[in-house]
């Protein structure tokens, strides 16, 4: 079982960026696809981004795509996503979770928070000048 904490949440003005971090704990991170996501008060959660457990495949909605790249690195076991030209429609609790998956799924990260099966506590990140 693999245990996350987020960190790197605060205020930042619109148009800025931020960096989110997740760490990990437990054996076999390099097993387990990432996403981050997120959850404004009264909506539904929704993945910003994910990446497959051998890193070589990320996804994003298309409404996102290019604003929030992420990156990992299995060595330090650890999840980053670079938040860019940020609104206040970004503003949201941001979670990273986990989702164990087979070799032959090395490539596949998921775009559904139903997906994944470990989570952070999340991280609050406020947009607003």
């Amino acid at each position: 079982q693999l245990q996350l904490v987020e960190s790197g949440g605060g205020l930042v003005q619109p148009g800025g960026s931020l960096t989110l971090s997740c760490a990990a704990s437990g054996f076999g991170f390099d097993g387990y696809a990432i996403g981050w996501i997120r959850q404004a008060p009264g909506k539904e959660r929704k993945v910003v981004s994910c990446i497959s457990s051998s890193g070589t495949t990320t996804r994003a909605p298309d409404s996102l795509k290019g604003r929030f790249p992420i990156s990992r690195d299995n060595a330090k076991k650890t999840v980053y996503l670079l938040m860019t030209s940020l609104t206040a429609e970004d503003t949201a609790v941001y979670y990273c979770a986990a989702r164990q998956n087979a070799v032959e799924h090395r490539e596949y990260c998921g775009l559904g928070s139903w997906e994944y099966d470990y989570w952070g506590q999340g991280t609050q990140v406020t947009v607003s000048s």
